[in-house]
C-alpha cells in the first residue's frame, strides 16, 4: 500500500486523524506555526508540526493553517480571530506535549462544549426518524407509507395468509 510508505505512516490513517483533541473555537480563522528546521529550542515545534498538524487540519476544516519555516529566531504559534485580533503563543524550548496542552487550554473548545455539539448534531430533525423521542411515533404517520393495519386493514395480496395458503 503506497500510503503506508515514508516516515511515520501512522499519521495517514483515519483512526489517527480522528483521535486529535484540538478543535478550535469558532472565532479562530487562521492558525500559523513559525519555527526553524535547526536548533534545539525549536525541537518541540518541529515535533508538534510533525505529529499534531495533520490532526488539527482534519478536525478544523474551516481554519486556514500555515507553517513558516526558517523565518524567526524563536518558535511561536499565532491564531488570527474573526474580529481582526491575533493571539500569540510562545513555544520556545517546550516539548510537543506542552505545546499541545497549552494550545488546547487557550484556543480550543472545552470537552463539555464538544459533547453538547455532538449530541446536537445527532439530534437533527430528520423526517425519516420515527419512534420514541421523535416527532412521529410510527412509520405509518410518514406520508407515502402504508397505514397501520389496526386502523386500515391491509389488502389481501399483502397478507401472508392469503398469499401462501392458496387452495
Amino acid at each position: 500500500m503506497p500510503f503506508m510508505k515514508g516516515k511515520a505512516p501512522i499519521r495517514r490513517t483515519l483512526k489517527y486523524l480522528e483521535a486529535g483533541k484540538i478543535v478550535f473555537r469558532d472565532r479562530v480563522k487562521i492558525f500559523t506555526v513559525n519555527y526553524n528546521v535547526r536548533g534545539d529550542h525549536h525541537q518541540g515545534a518541529r515535533e508538534f508540526v510533525f505529529w499534531f498538524l495533520p490532526q488539527i487540519q482534519y478536525k478544523n476544516p474551516s481554519v486556514q493553517i500555515n507553517t513558516f519555516k526558517n523565518m524567526t529566531p524563536s518558535p511561536f504559534l499565532r491564531c488570527y480571530l474573526d474580529n481582526g485580533e491575533d493571539v500569540l503563543i510562545d513555544i520556545d524550548s517546550k516539548s510537543k506535549e506542552e505545546v499541545h496542552d497549552h494550545l488546547r487550554r487557550v484556543m480550543c473548545k472545552s470537552d463539555a462544549q464538544l459533547a453538547a455539539e455532538q449530541t446536537a448534531e445527532e439530534k437533527k430533525d430528520n423526517p425519516a426518524n420515527f419512534g420514541f423521542g421523535c416527532e412521529k411515533h410510527c412509520m405509518c404517520e410518514i406520508p407515502g407509507q402504508v397505514p397501520c393495519p389496526t386502523i386500515v386493514p391491509l389488502p389481501k395480496h399483502m397478507r401472508g395468509k392469503y398469499m401462501y395458503n392458496k387452495e
